[in-house]
């Protein structure tokens, strides 16, 4: 997976520049490869397999008289080496996004999405302002998160559907296009809702990356 080289991140930077000139919101854009590398969930699937596999195996080929004498030995030898090989095979990317729930993938990705609205200081802007837009392409996960002097100018459900078309684009791998056409679409509502009243830029316009 590769994330955006730097003319488009240039790109978005630029975007952000060229909205905050109509309004007093402050826009951070922060774009994750992945919000946790998930250690654990090989060895569970490998270790419920290890569990599951030989006992059921030695089972069935002893109903069938295969197997004469199917000690303890054999069967944790089996679970070991069967342990061992699904712990590694099973960190392979494309199978290791098919074994996490997508329950457990998107509550990782929104905790490190307000993790990054508290350490890109969102919340310590002069009027609340800040606001975030935030994805993680391993996940495929898209939130915006604005804080109090946003919020009480516009409803969250106001961010729904840009975030569905921006999760659609993510998804398709047009994460660039995703992150313009998103920036547009909130500063055509801010700059309504939430207009400039002066000149400032307190927080970066630029595409955060995390590696």
């Amino acid at each position: 997976m590769t994330l955006l080289n730097e003319h488009e991140r240039q790109q978005v930077g630029e975007a952000i520049t060229r909205i905050e000139r109509d309004t007093d919101a402050e826009i951070v854009t922060v774009l994750a490869r992945q919000a946790d590398d998930y250690t654990y969930i090989p060895l569970l699937w490998a270790g419920l397999a290890a569990l599951l596999v030989p006992g059921a195996v030695a089972v069935v080929a002893s109903w069938l008289g295969l197997i004469a004498g199917f000690g303890a030995w054999s069967l944790l030898l089996v679970q070991w080496v069967l342990f061992s090989l699904l712990a590694v095979a099973f960190r392979w990317p494309p199978l290791l996004t098919r074994l996490i729930p997508r329950r457990v993938r998107f509550w990782r990705a929104a905790n490190l999405a307000r993790r990054q609205f508290l350490e890109q200081n969102l919340h310590r802007t002069e009027a609340g302002t800040g606001m975030l837009i935030f994805v993680s392409e391993a996940e495929r996960y898209v939130e915006i998160l604005v804080d109090h002097g946003i919020s009480q100018r516009l409803d969250d459900s106001e961010w729904g559907q840009i975030v569905a078309r921006f999760t659609a684009q993510v998804q398709g791998g047009r994460t660039l296009a995703g992150f313009l056409d998103c920036i547009e679409a909130c500063g055509e509502r801010l700059k309504v809702h939430l207009p400039a009243t002066h000149e400032r830029n307190e927080l970066p316009n630029r595409l955060i990356v995390l590696e």
